[in-house]
């Protein structure tokens, strides 16, 4: 009797080991690969229109920013990413006199993500840009200018099956631009859309 029920139990646990295996060898592929995506959000240029106010002169220091990124997802908690953004652009006109300063940056950054729920994550991410800032006006004056920073941001993840997603983030281009142009740190919004392969 008890030579059954020990090979009962055995027999019972070798079955789910069996399948648990190949869920378990499911989730881990899941958490690995290559992704792309794209975002749609808000930028906006910390201090750029300080102390601009008053009659006959117009600052506005938010437009709309998109991006396209690809990464690869290392492990559940771990990616690396590829990015480019177009942050939009600057623009100011006082008594007749106008400017704009449109910028762009290509990133690469860490992704760290913490699961809280079963498609729900946390994130953060940190790393490295290539800022291209062109600055225009209609009284001869152009400056263009190149330069690598930091940046940084968090968001949240929802994933609605294994293959896509939908993020929404804060991130932060720290001292973009330089030289006649000046410096901004540029923060975005966004919400964008991750499709993994």
């Amino acid at each position: 009797m008890r030579t059954t029920k020990a090979a009962v139990i055995a027999a019972l646990t070798g079955v789910a080991i069996a399948c648990a295996a190949p869920a378990a060898f499911a989730q881990t592929q899941a958490d690995r690969g290559w992704y792309v995506g794209g975002s749609l959000g808000q930028s906006t240029a910390e201090d750029a229109c300080d102390g601009l106010g008053g009659t006959g002169i117009s600052c506005d220091d938010e437009d709309t920013a998109w991006k396209f990124f690809g990464g690869y997802q290392l492990n559940r908690n771990f990616a690396v990413e590829l990015g480019y953004t177009n942050f939009g652009e600057i623009s100011l006109s006082a008594f007749g006199l106008s400017e704009t300063i449109e910028a762009t940056a290509w990133e690469l950054v860490g992704v760290g993500s913490f699961p809280v729920a079963d498609r729900f994550s946390l994130y953060g991410k940190l790393g490295f840009y290539r800022a291209e800032t062109e600055d225009r006006t209609n009284f001869g004056f152009s400056a263009d200018e190149t330069n690598t920073g930091l940046t940084f941001g968090i968001g949240a993840r929802y994933d609605f099956t294994q293959t896509i997603g939908v993020r929404a983030e804060w991130q932060k281009y720290s001292d973009v631009g330089g030289g006649d142009i000046g410096e901004s740190d540029l923060d975005v919004l966004s919400v964008g859309l991750v499709v993994r392969f």
